[in-house]
């Protein structure tokens, strides 16, 4: 008897299939790029079309970091490098401030689901960084 889909389970904030299945697993080699970028990665934020991988959840609580950096600092967002052809779904490096903190965020677009994935954020280290944490130091 066919019990239907089998469900998800729940890792963060991050749901992972049980099986292999291909509506789960659908060509990401390929995912669109978003024709704007900034605008797709804000206005999933702004609308909680947003998933927060396991990695990122865990950096958060390991660099006494919030997700509230993000979300309050939307409006300062600004993509300082893109990985078009990331592992699994385009994402960019934005930049922004909150509470006079600098942040870096790297976001995983998903055109096709509507969403974008969170999957890391932290504190840039100014020797590795310009004074405007925009530009990274080229290492000799």
């Amino acid at each position: 008897m066919d019990t239907g889909p089998k469900s998800t389970i729940r890792r963060g904030h991050f749901e992972q299939p049980r099986d292999n299945r291909t509506a789960y697993n659908r060509d990401l080699a390929r995912a669109p790029l978003p024709e704007q970028p900034l605008h797709f990665i804000c206005e999933c934020l702004s609308r909680a079309k947003v998933r927060w991988t396991y990695h990122v959840t865990m950096r958060l609580e390991q660099r006494s970091l919030g997700s509230e950096m993000l979300m309050k600092g939307l409006h300062t967002l600004e993509i300082i490098e893109a990985y078009p052809g990331d592992k699994y779904l385009p994402s960019y490096l934005v930049r922004g401030e909150f509470d006079r903190c600098v942040f870096h965020a790297q976001i995983a677009t998903d055109v096709e689901g509507g969403n974008v994935r969170v999957v890391t954020m932290y504190i840039p280290v100014p020797d590795e960084w310009d004074s405007g944490f925009r530009i990274r130091r080229v290492r000799e």
